[in-house]
């Protein structure tokens, strides 16, 4: 049997108020923009999260168990949920209770904290391991970092941490002649299994859905499902992960992708050799076929797959230095509010916002930017940076 394992990325980051100046500093100390993630949280649980957990929700019922999905929930995203659409909520422990779907860890504010510092990598996890728990009844065994940033080292300290199956991108730079479509074993590692995104059969859905000039399109049910069908006997898992927010944000109503989704389960299934599993089902149904090797870091974005969507150029090496390098005064001062407010100027899409690759993913870069410029987000995010830094100062001499 082929398992087909389905996982969606949730988050929403807590955006930063572009009104805020250099004037501000030293009198204003909130930095949030309260009504804009207040907005952008409830329009997107009206056009993706509330609509596309009901079809999933109607999908287990109706397979009667045969349909398995996994999600990652961000911490960012969880608290916004419950400030500001906790029905969003409702409908997830709903869907946590078919026993068809399974939660899978990550950093609790969706930071680079594995690239900076691995004691705040660590207590990120361990937070957001807990708050799942919490919330859907079940510890998490299964890890995937920020936008599957991944390497041996992550892998080792993963399964330190006692998860078995860790998520990854499937880029060609690791896997040259191979394919993502069978479980590895991360190299140095011992226990933990590796599953790999089928990039191509993921960013069809992802990205290419609605994109008429694409030769595919219109993509069918019927293209899509055949496509699947095409791995049998050359491959033992086919890993579609993929942001929640493609249906129904990414990719509108209009455009057909809640049928598209409603209509594929059945379309797949129609294949008697195909069936879905969550991550931690199909890496205890199959045994590694190989050793993979990740020295340098990878991550499921851009064509490059690296992490130059997030450090690189000047402004965002400076920012996100600046960030790590208050990880001690923060520790030390005993405020839970500061540290709460520090750790989300660690969430990566600040440091996205500051990417300067405006041509071979620049489109993609500009829809998820609500800047004008990278240089705009970077003058903002200091601005707010430098405050709460002259703000710790004080507080820790007190």
């Amino acid at each position: 049997m082929i398992s087909v394992c389905f996982y969606f990325q949730v988050h929403q980051p807590m955006r930063l108020d572009q009104r805020y100046t250099f004037f501000d500093m030293g009198r204003k100390h909130h930095y949030r923009d309260d009504r804009a993630n207040a907005e952008i949280l409830r329009k997107v649980a009206h056009k993706c999260y509330l609509p596309a957990n009901r079809l999933m929700l109607d999908l287990i019922r109706e397979f009667q168990g045969d349909f398995r999905i996994s999600y990652s929930i961000t911490g960012v995203a969880l608290e916004q949920f419950q400030e500001f659409c906790p029905e969003v909520l409702d409908t997830f422990r709903a869907l946590a209770d078919t026993g068809c779907v399974e939660f899978i860890a990550e950093t609790y504010y969706h930071s680079l904290s594995f690239l900076f510092s691995r004691e705040e990598f660590k207590r990120q996890v361990r937070k957001h391991h807990d708050v799942m728990t919490e919330l859907f009844g079940r510890a998490p065994t299964a890890f995937r970092n920020t936008e599957l940033i991944y390497n041996n080292e992550l892998a080792k300290e993963v399964e330190r941490m006692g998860y078995k199956t860790i998520l990854t991108e499937g880029a060609d730079q690791v896997l040259g002649w191979r394919t993502p479509n069978f479980v590895y074993q991360p190299a140095g590692c011992e226990k933990i299994k590796a599953l790999l995104k089928n990039y191509r059969l993921s960013d069809d859905v992802a990205f290419r859905f609605s994109d008429r000039n694409w030769a595919e399109w219109p993509l069918t049910t019927e293209k899509y499902a055949r496509w699947v069908h095409d791995v049998a006997g050359s491959g033992e898992v086919i890993n579609l992960f993929m942001d929640y927010e493609t249906i129904g944000e990414h990719q509108w109503a209009d455009t057909g992708i809640f049928d598209f989704f409603r209509s594929l389960p059945r379309a797949i299934l129609a294949h008697r050799d195909f069936q879905f599993r969550t991550p931690t089902e199909t890496t205890a149904n199959l045994d590694p076929v190989a050793q993979l090797d990740v020295p340098h870091f990878t991550s499921w974005a851009d064509l490059e797959r690296d992490v130059t969507a997030w450090l690189g150029n000047p402004m965002q090496d400076q920012a996100a230095e600046l960030a790590y390098a208050l990880e001690d005064a923060v520790q030390g001062c005993g405020d839970d509010e500061m540290e709460a407010t520090w750790r989300e100027m660690l969430t990566s899409d600040h440091f996205y916002y500051m990417c300067t690759k405006w041509f071979s993913d620049g489109d993609v870069h500009k829809y998820f930017n609500p800047y004008e410029t990278p240089h705009q987000a970077f003058i903002v995010y200091m601005n707010a940076l430098n405050d709460f830094a002259l703000e710790l100062k004080t507080k820790t001499h007190q």
